[in-house]
């Protein structure tokens, strides 16, 4: 079974790779950079580093890939999609499927499928991470949360300025 979801796995990271490589489109090169981020994650949670899998998705397929996407909307002239959108019909049943998903992710933990109590922690887990991140390394962590933000609030002014 292993061996099945690597093979799947790593062909789906090998085709998003070369589509990155072969669109001229800067966004859906993003894209597909963002299905190979995901795959990398697969790849950590089937070495059982739940931590790196997370860290993963988290800050590369999330931040990085809103920060990719944002300077190539801002940088690039003629990134944006014109003409009629091809998800109108997507878009209209989004919201009840997504109502639906709601409701049954509740009645799973009503009727205690899913587990409300976490479960024990691992010696080197996320929790014990989580623990170190949060009370060792304070600082550092707060630290650069505000340089971060300071670099978001200098890149809205920069865009800002340009129009």
């Amino acid at each position: 079974m292993a061996l099945a979801v690597f093979l799947l796995v790593g062909a789906i990271a090998v085709a998003s790779a070369i589509g990155l490589i072969v669109r001229r489109n800067p966004l859906h090169g993003a894209l597909f950079l963002v299905v190979n981020l995901f795959c990398v994650a697969v790849f950590y949670l089937m070495l059982e580093a739940e931590f790196l899998a997370a860290a993963q998705v988290i800050i590369y397929a999330g931040a990085i890939m809103v920060l990719f996407v944002f300077a190539i909307m801002v940088l690039i002239p003629g990134t944006e999609e014109l003409g009629a959108d091809p998800l109108a019909w997507q878009r209209r049943i989004a919201v009840p499927l997504g109502l639906f998903l709601l409701i049954e992710v509740g009645f799973l933990f009503r009727t205690r499928l899913v587990p409300l109590e976490p479960p024990p922690a691992a010696p080197g887990g996320i929790q014990a991470v989580a623990r170190m991140l949060f009370t060792d390394y304070l600082l550092p962590f707060e630290v650069t949360s505000v340089l971060l933000l300071a670099a978001l609030v200098g890149v809205l002014a920069l865009t800002r300025r340009k129009a």
